[in-house]
């Protein structure tokens, strides 16, 4: 029998070793990529999961604002703690954090015109309120009539140019030309692609401004106003009333709350009422905002939504953001 040479059997050793070590790669990543499908996978069902959790939360959350009207139907007072008060659910695996707050302690942004679908023309008297609003808050006057021109000009239909705003020819001269909006602002972070609107701007006037679904003159609810918010009824009063005496009056506030009336019969107010003021200033908020936040395992989920009360008392969610409202 013939004896193979010793350097074959080196030669088919070293194959079978290179086949060995090539087979045991090729398992190595067969097991990784099973093992990081699998962790996808229970992933991927622990944030569907959380999302139900969130879209349950919401669900209670519209319950409670129905029965907080319920309650008062007349006149909503931040009696109770209710607005803004974190709560919190514990779940198997996990944790559900809701806040519910009166989502019209602001300007809103898209009052600044009037009109509805794709026919939207300037409204002075929101403009007026806004340029009150950032005088406020410390803005010099000439920026705040170029800021509120430079909105109204992103959100209204025309081509016309406000006195020191900006149509579409001064978004296409940048270097990642764009248009204006024409059209409502479904978010307070668009002012951000706005001309004028700065990072420094913005984070000033962030807190006090809001886009809500409506072109209707910021309905302002003074009954849950907390002296700190005294720059609102500046607004509201087009600024014939500074901050701190906006703040004076939240200060002396019936321990019933305003009516809608009544607010503008205070010694204070009641030579300052605007064109559609009793209209404006509300009882009750018209709009409530939620935020809820779901960790369950290891996924965490955040959410934000608003509510708005209609005129039948019903109550329907008009937006759902699974993100927080920057």
């Amino acid at each position: 029998m013939r004896t193979r040479p010793a350097a074959e059997r080196g030669v088919a050793l070293l194959t079978v070793l290179l086949l060995v070590a090539v087979l045991a790669t090729l398992a190595a990543v067969v097991l990784d990529d099973i093992r990081f499908g699998l962790r996808r996978t229970a992933n991927a069902q622990a944030v569907g999961q959380a999302r139900w959790y969130a879209l349950g939360a919401e669900a209670l959350a519209r319950e409670q604002v129905e029965r907080l009207l319920r309650a008062s139907p007349e006149r909503i007072t931040a009696a109770g703690g209710w607005n803004g008060r974190a709560y919190s659910f514990p779940v198997e695996e996990g944790l559900i954090q809701t806040r519910i707050s009166d989502a019209t302690a602001c300007f809103n942004l898209n009052s600044v015109v009037q009109g509805v679908g794709e026919q939207l023309s300037a409204r002075p008297a929101g403009a007026e309120q806004f340029r009150a609003l950032l005088e406020a808050l410390r803005f010099a006057p000439r920026d705040a009539e170029m800021l509120a021109a430079a909105l109204t000009d992103w959100i209204d239909s025309d081509a016309v140019r406000e006195a020191g705003g900006a149509e579409d020819a001064a978004y296409l001269d940048g270097e990642a030309g764009y248009r204006t909006g024409g059209t409502l602002l479904a978010e307070a972070s668009e002012l951000r692609a706005i001309r004028g609107f700065t990072p420094e701007a913005y984070a000033r006037m962030r807190p006090w401004v809001c886009a809500l679904p409506t072109t209707d003159l910021s309905p302002v609810n003074v009954n849950t106003l907390t002296p700190e918010q005294g720059v609102l009824i500046t607004m509201l009063t087009k600024g014939a009333l500074s901050p701190s005496a906006g703040a004076r009056l939240i200060e002396g506030r019936p321990a019933e709350g305003w009516t809608q009336t009544s607010f503008w019969q205070e010694p204070a107010t009641r030579e300052h009422i605007p064109l559609d003021g009793e209209l404006q200033v509300s009882a009750r908020p018209r709009f409530f905002a939620l935020q809820t936040q779901v960790d369950y395992l290891d996924a965490e989920v955040v959410a934000s939504g608003l509510f708005e009360v209609e005129t039948s008392g019903q109550v329907r969610l008009t937006a759902r953001r699974w993100t927080y409202d920057e």
